[in-house]
């Protein structure tokens, strides 16, 4: 047996900061140095950022990638850091012919191996995730090798992301092959319950490659996805040894004991059980074992509750958002109501109260007890406010048109929206809408009103849920409580005279049983009803939730926290005549 001390990078890259993730690698390369790493690992596509979509079908991209790659090398390998192998995902391309169907440039979700000063060995990602979120059928070509080099006397395989979630391939070919550590740098969006099925997958995997293995993934946030971390290693039985933090940055250092390596070295192929062909390429670093040493005890970070995973993924979102996108601060309409007062401490908590602005726009139908809950969040939080009565500014669009009904409600909504607009021109503001998920999916949003903004932080997040954030923030000792009333009133867009939620809609917790059936789990009408809903509030809701379809592809993005959002993973045509049987 060989020891060998393992440094997960769980980073967070920039998209398109090709270079300052490079930094980023020099620097995590020389901590885990100074921590007596022998080996580091870094999440997929790390130089690039992941996901970097169309990006990666623009040559100049690619190029500076596999530039970067090599630069990377000498760098660390100049600084005094080469002796240390890095394992890095980069953007790469294969030398294919172009063909109709391929991805221009045949870009690949590339893996490359660094040491003393040179790229040692590559490989690509084999299984393209084509589901959910992700799209890789368009931006990628599949690779189809597995490199193993042995340090200090442990072979050690590399795979790729999606290569652990599917069976065969690379991975189902590292028993053969015989390696003591798999390692496998990851880009794995978070999603409720998430980390569950992660521990078991890799459990599994490990008992079936017969080995250690490492996983490591990426923290931060990207657009709507948000990357929770949570690396962690087991070992060729299964059994957990070490995971590190939720949503944090984190140089994950785990001490393994491993068998010594056996294998010749060189290629070989082999069989990987999907149709396809694995080339196996064995490459040496280091035959000698590393002297005895003291063992680190292993670390197992504590698990998040349910509710804190959502509200640190809501808070990380946000923060990333506006810090990766050059925004010094954020305004938001607030009512005085529980989603704009929940948005508002999410912003707080993301980027400062200081850098958090609100605004309070009273109409002629807001309640006195809307303005001093909007007055008393503010006082908590300490967020910068302002009030712009709209009660005039609506009387004279009305003087100059005829509105009624709907309309005459919607024009509120607007006024409130474009007063937003205009300080965040004004002021240099990212706008944070403050509409739910439950909102979104039956229409209750207007369209460049309550609509407008830049980001909308509980765009993923039912109504109920938003009840439990609340009550879940209040509980954390230390942390400004979100006033009593925003929780517990009736929820009304003030619109008009005495309005309630509850007017049009059914109480949430019944809708959004129903919305997380037909929307998450895409259920038809027959299925919704069989499984316990209403037939009459079914076809209400179906109806309501597929006529909102275009107002929904004009909303702002926001991070997605279900197993399906509003965005990446639920795409329907606006214009159709299908409709469920109603």
């Amino acid at each position: 047996m060989a020891q060998l001390r393992i440094a997960l990078a769980q980073t967070n890259p920039v998209v398109g900061d090709i270079a300052g993730n490079a930094d980023m690698l020099v620097e995590w390369t020389r901590r885990a140095a100074a921590r007596g790493a022998h080996l580091v690992v870094f999440p997929e596509m790390f130089l690039t950022g992941y996901p970097a979509e169309d990006l990666v079908l623009r040559s100049s991209f690619v190029e500076a990638s596999i530039t970067a790659l090599s630069k990377a090398a000498t760098r660390l390998a100049g600084e005094g850091l080469g002796d240390i192998p890095v394992v890095v995902g980069y953007l790469d391309r294969a030398d294919l012919a172009p063909r109709v169907g391929q991805p221009k440039g045949a870009p690949l979700d590339a893996v490359a191996l660094l040491h003393e000063g040179r790229v040692v060995t590559k490989s690509a990602k084999h299984h393209l995730p084509n589901y959910g979120v992700f799209d890789e059928y368009r931006y990628f070509v599949r690779g189809d090798r597995l490199p193993i080099f042995r340090l200090h006397g442990v072979d050690v395989a590399v795979a790729v992301c999606e290569d652990l979630w599917q069976d065969g391939g690379p991975v189902s070919v590292v028993a053969e092959a015989g390696a003591g550590l798999l390692v496998v740098p990851n880009g794995s969006p978070y999603e409720t319950n998430k980390d569950d099925v992660r521990l078991e997958l890799c459990a599994r995997r490990a008992r079936e490659a017969g080995c250690a293995l490492a996983y490591v993934n990426m923290v931060g946030g990207q657009d709507e996805l948000v990357f929770d971390g949570d690396s962690l290693v087991v070992d060729a039985s299964g059994e957990l040894v070490a995971r590190a933090p939720q949503f944090e940055e984190d140089l994950f250092v785990t001490d393994l004991e491993l068998p010594e390596g056996t294998g010749e070295l060189g290629e070989s192929r082999h069989d990987a059980h999907d149709g396809t062909v694995i080339t196996v390429e064995r490459v040496l670093l280091s035959a000698a074992p590393v002297e005895p040493y003291e063992p680190e005890a292993p670390v197992v970070a504590e698990r998040l509750d349910d509710l804190a995973e959502i509200y640190q993924a809501l808070v990380l979102g946000v923060r990333d958002y506006v810090r990766k996108n050059g925004f010094r601060s954020v305004i938001l309409g607030l009512s005085g109501g529980i989603d704009s007062a929940l948005v508002a401490t999410i912003a707080a908590d993301a980027v400062g109260p200081e850098r958090v602005h609100v605004v309070l726009m009273p109409s002629r139908y807001s309640s006195d007890h809307s303005i001093t809950d909007a007055e008393e969040l503010v006082r908590r939080q300490g967020v910068d406010a302002q009030v712009v009565p709209i009660a005039d500014i609506v009387s004279a669009f009305e003087k100059e048109i005829e509105l009624h009904g709907l309309a005459a409600e919607n024009l509120q909504a607007r006024v409130r929206g474009m007063l937003l607009m205009s300080l965040s021109n004004e002021h240099g503001h990212l706008v944070l809408t403050t509409g739910n998920k439950s909102e979104l999916a039956t229409g209750y949003s207007t369209l460049y009103g309550d609509s407008a903004g830049g980001f909308a932080p509980i765009k993923d997040v039912l109504k109920s849920v938003v009840w439990k954030l609340a009550e879940w923030r209040n509980a954390q000792p230390g942390q400004p409580p979100i006033p009593e009333n925003s929780i517990t009133k009736e929820p009304s867009a003030e619109l008009r005279p005495d309005q309630r939620d509850t007017d049009s809609l059914p109480q949430y917790d019944v809708l959004d049983r129903l919305l997380r059936d037909y929307v998450e789990r895409d259920m038809g009408r027959d299925e919704l009803v069989a499984a316990g809903h209403d037939p009459e509030l079914v076809t209400k809701i179906i109806r309501l939730v597929d006529l909102a379809e275009y107002k929904r592809r004009q909303y702002p993005p926001g991070p997605k926290i279900t197993p399906k959002n509003f965005g990446r993973d639920r795409r329907l045509p606006i214009t159709t005549r299908w409709r469920e049987r109603l």
